[in-house]
């Protein structure tokens, strides 16, 4: 009867043990992504393209630098808008990653080289408007003669 009651102690005791672990575990997870949350920036940028297959390359290229969370590239505006880690890259980075690519943005040129490997529809126009509003302009007849 004794030796129950000693298996049963040293069973319960060693449960209370793990459990007090597991809850300081969980502490300092929740710790670490509060301080992630905090260090987190928001940015925009123009970016020159042309299409789906522009959208998917410059996303992929943003995605791929370290730290950042989230990229999303506006066709029609020619801009994108990244999220990303300030403690763990920079706004310089991205833009770097992208060039490299080879997609121009406001502060860094595509990488020509990468530029020439783009599908033909990928091919931008070097001179095209970063970073708009949205707003279509519509065609001026007003200079016709008629």
């Amino acid at each position: 009867m004794k030796k129950v009651i000693l298996c049963v102690a040293v069973i319960t005791a060693l449960g209370l043990t793990s459990c007090k672990n597991e809850t300081k575990k969980e502490k300092e997870t929740t710790t670490t992504k509060v301080s992630n949350e905090m260090a987190m920036t928001d940015l925009s940028f123009g970016v020159r393209g042309n299409c789906g297959m522009c959208k998917s390359t410059i996303e992929k290229a943003a995605n791929g630098v370290a730290g950042v969370a989230s990229a999303n590239w506006d066709k029609d505006k020619k801009k994108i808008d990244v999220s990303f880690n300030k403690t763990k890259t920079n706004e310089m980075a991205i833009h770097k990653a992208i060039a490299a690519s080879g997609y121009d943005t406001d502060k860094v040129l595509g990488s020509e080289e990468a530029y020439k490997g783009l599908p033909g529809c990928c091919k931008y126009d070097h001179e095209m408007i970063m970073n708009q509003s949205g707003v279509k302009k519509s065609d001026d007849h007003s200079n016709h003669d008629h």
